[in-house]
């Protein structure tokens, strides 16, 4: 049987391939291990180096890492610990599986578990074969609105451990917004069991001159989320554009025959491309959101495939009118009923009121506009007061709700009657 002696690893001097400014995090048995940290900080890079390491010294140890939905796993969670194999030179150690996603370390048959709290029943019923299943990765935990929801995964691990492990849960967010359970549960009370911790792009040392360059910037142009992106510090919400909504896993049956309404915001390098989906129903005030597209890094055939692949081609979208020659292309590739925004003067604050007559009803599974929808607030003069313009930031999902609920300001346009939800 193929082995991997732990000289092997440190051989190859874990501080150089970690970098500094994780020296208690990595060190630390405690049961609960909380880092909040700003873009950049490391954070999630250095969890999964920790775990492919730890996971080949401890030879009875599996792992099982969590999200609030199972499908953005794969581009976080597990593409980081791929990226981790490979820093550490142990590919050939390690079986990697993306249907389903799973890992194993070859020599012993040890695991690295994927799940999405969208299937509760596979996060509280997995057994593993070799060994005990002692640590867990919460990646993204801000999403986790719910602490119940928390509780139950806390839960998961449980029960007796050979000499000389121990069991841990990890949880790394963006601390997003003071209010957050997690900030009154692990910072603000005081616990041997808890290491929490913040961290921020200062510690990189990785990164270069135009990667700092961006924090630079965002400090002197946009100093309240430079105090949360760049610094890690606790986001400050106050004066909600929108607070009328609410979490609920809802049956897509209720809103089959509800008029859709689908908004797609450009982006690309430092903005993702957010694709709001949702139903309206006029009668009772109420706008569902049921699913969500939101990625960096997207050219319009990306897009044009992401939305084909969600079952969204057909539909009719409105898009955000800046961009008139990405709608053009979206069109030809084969977003056939896409269309330009009106926009016009006083768009926004025009759509925004409009919106606030509604209930908005968030399926727990679109997790970004969650994130936006709570921290999207009333801009503030240089005086700290409250001004009728919303902050240009956390607006993705939320620039591209108003477009998708454009057509339904007019009751004129109303009364034409567009297509239902298939």
């Amino acid at each position: 049987m193929m082995t991997l002696q732990n000289k092997e690893i440190n051989r190859l001097s874990l501080q150089s391939i970690v970098g500094k400014g994780y020296a208690e995090y990595w060190h630390c048995k405690c049961r609960y291990r909380v880092c909040k940290g700003s873009r950049a900080s490391k954070k999630s890079k250095t969890t999964a180096l920790w775990i492919i390491s730890n996971m080949m010294k401890y030879r009875e140890a599996n792992t099982l890492v969590i999200r609030k939905t199972y499908r953005t796993l794969k581009d976080s969670c597990f593409t980081e610990l791929k990226w981790a194999i490979h820093r550490l030179q142990v590919d050939e150690f390690w079986e990697i599986k993306e249907s389903p996603l799973e890992m194993k370390y070859k020599p012993t048959g040890q695991k690295i578990y994927f799940r999405g709290l969208d299937d509760p029943l596979k996060v509280t019923s997995i057994s593993v074969d070799i060994g005990v299943l002692c640590w867990l990765w919460i990646e993204e935990a801000y999403e986790i609105t719910k602490e119940s929801d928390f509780d139950i995964i806390d839960e998961s691990i449980r029960g007796e451990v050979p000499e000389g492990l121990f069991k841990q849960i990890t949880l790394t967010l963006n601390p997003w917004n003071e209010h957050h359970w997690i900030k009154k549960r692990f910072f603000d009370a005081s616990d041997e069991d808890v290491l929490a911790m913040t961290t921020n792009y200062l510690c990189n040392e990785w990164l270069d001159n135009a990667d700092r360059k961006v924090f630079e910037r965002m400090k002197i142009n946009n100093p309240r989320r430079y105090q949360v992106a760049g610094l890690g510090n606790w986001g400050i919400v106050d004066g909600l554009v929108y607070e009328n909504w609410r979490e609920e896993k809802f049956d897509l049956d209720i809103i089959r025959n509800l008029e859709s309404a689908f908004g797609l915001d450009f982006g690309y390098t430092n903005d993702p491309t957010a694709l709001f989906c949702g139903a309206i129903d006029l009668k009772n005030k109420k706008i569902y959101v049921f699913d969500e597209l939101y990625k960096k890094g997207l050219s319009n055939k990306a897009i044009y495939e992401e939305i084909n692949q969600m079952g969204y081609s057909k539909e009719k979208i409105t898009g955000d009118s800046a961009e008139p020659k990405s709608i053009d292309e979206l069109r030809v590739l084969g977003l056939r009923r896409i269309i330009s925004a009106m926009k016009g003067k006083d768009s926004i604050n025009n759509g925004i009121q409009f919106i606030q007559d509604f209930e908005i009803i968030i399926h727990p599974r679109c997790v970004n506009f969650i994130t936006e929808i709570s921290n999207y607030t009333w801009d503030e003069d240089k005086f700290g007061n409250k001004i009728n313009k919303p902050i240009d930031d956390f607006n993705h999902l939320m620039d591209a709700m108003r477009y998708a609920i454009e057509r339904f300001i007019s009751k004129k346009t109303i009364s034409f009657g567009y297509n239902k939800i298939i």
